[in-house]
């Protein structure tokens, strides 16, 4: 089974988060200095306080923050189990298996673990930052195909609202789904929305803030 250190990822987030304090208590100090500067009345009332608290209150704020970040980014940390007839996606606090005969290949698209149908149709997309050198060796080890990249990337076309060739009601979902994903909270929405258009036969993929879709055995 992979998965993301869990301590990895915390202690990072609680470096990361004592930098940033720190470097936010020598911005405090260098706002202070500019009369023009903006932020005058947070920078002044930080550096009013006294050494060493002001430096031990920034870095163990900065610390707090990071260990938030932290908790949250092991708890959205993808798990892959990998065996000669299943494979089983966890994230969350839910899990997606899929039986052998239901993998047709398996893509890492950028940072992205895509597992594709028989048919083309994709049935699993996620973020990933688990090592993909062991990831493509366990797949192959257990005689799934791997491609390094997503071998369909030329049929994907642009989505914009009312575009022709999309099946009835998909547009609409895409309308949806570009708005949830504007949202903050919106990225169990989008994977929703994703399975619902998955089920029309559409496969969408996010790049750069725009959404882009392909349908399986259709030619772009």
């Amino acid at each position: 089974m992979f998965k993301e250190s869990a301590w990895f990822l915390t202690l990072f987030c609680v470096a990361g988060g004592v930098v940033v304090g720190g470097v936010v208590t020598l911005l405090a100090e260098w706002l202070v200095r500019l009369s023009w500067a903006p932020l005058q009345g947070p920078a002044r009332l930080l550096t009013s306080v006294p050494e060493p608290w002001q430096s031990v209150g920034s870095v163990g704020v900065g610390a707090g923050l990071g260990l938030m970040v932290g908790f949250v980014a092991v708890h959205e940390s993808l798990s892959v189990r990998v065996s000669a007839d299943r494979v089983v996606l966890g994230i969350r606090d839910s899990s997606q298996e899929f039986g052998r005969d239901r993998v047709g290949l398996v893509v890492r698209d950028g940072k992205q673990l895509v597992l594709l149908g028989p048919d083309g149709m994709e049935i699993a997309r996620e973020k990933c930052g688990l090592p993909w050198t062991r990831l493509a060796a366990a797949f192959a080890a257990h005689g799934y195909r791997w491609a390094d990249e997503d071998p369909y990337r030329d049929e994907f076309r642009r989505w914009v609202p009312g575009m022709p060739g999309l099946p009835d009601g998909a547009d609409a979902l895409l309308r949806a789904r570009a708005a949830a994903r504007e949202k903050d909270a919106g990225a169990d929405d989008a994977r929703e929305l994703r399975g619902e258009l998955s089920r029309l036969g559409v496969v969408v993929r996010d790049e750069k803030g725009r959404q882009y879709w392909r349908i399986p055995g259709q030619s772009s």
